[in-house]
């Protein structure tokens, strides 16, 4: 099976803060599956490190349709690059065959379920990050570590 997954889970130091997520759980999914490595922040052309952002006023799907942004604490906008960063995962997952994909939880491009609230508090809300929304509007599974 083909997967796309957070290159940070893989153990890439990719996060905002410069780290990684690095997951054993998902590294072990090599042995039975083909991983797709993706960093959709990076891929929408932010640094590593990078500010910490959060979705304001809503999730990823009201991010899609332009009725929340993603934002710094600082409050720089920072929508276009998530939706970048979305654009190119939904290809890549496209054009690689991937019929799933294994994200990592809570962030704003690629939560799946739970995300921060928006106000840089530790707050959590339902609702899904900008990548995931995209995702599963074009009928791709997600699912969270």
């Amino acid at each position: 099976m083909k997967i796309l997954i957070s290159a940070c889970l893989l153990g890439v130091n990719c996060r905002f803060d410069g780290g990684n997520s690095r997951n054993e759980d998902a590294i072990k999914r090599r042995e039975t599956d083909e991983l797709i490595s993706v960093c959709p922040e990076e891929a929408g052309g932010l640094p590593t490190p990078r500010p910490p952002v959060e979705i304001v006023g809503g999730d990823g799907n009201d991010v899609l349709d332009g009725k929340a942004k993603v934002m710094t604490a600082a409050g720089e906008d920072k929508t276009t690059e998530f939706l970048k960063g979305a654009k190119h995962a939904l290809e890549l997952a496209q054009s690689q065959g991937a019929t799933c994909v294994i994200f990592k939880s809570k962030s704003p491009s690629c939560g799946c379920g739970t995300i921060y609230d928006g106000s840089f508090s530790g707050a959590l809300i339902s609702g899904d990050g900008v990548t995931t929304a995209l995702l599963k509007r074009h009928g791709i599974e997600v699912i969270s570590m």
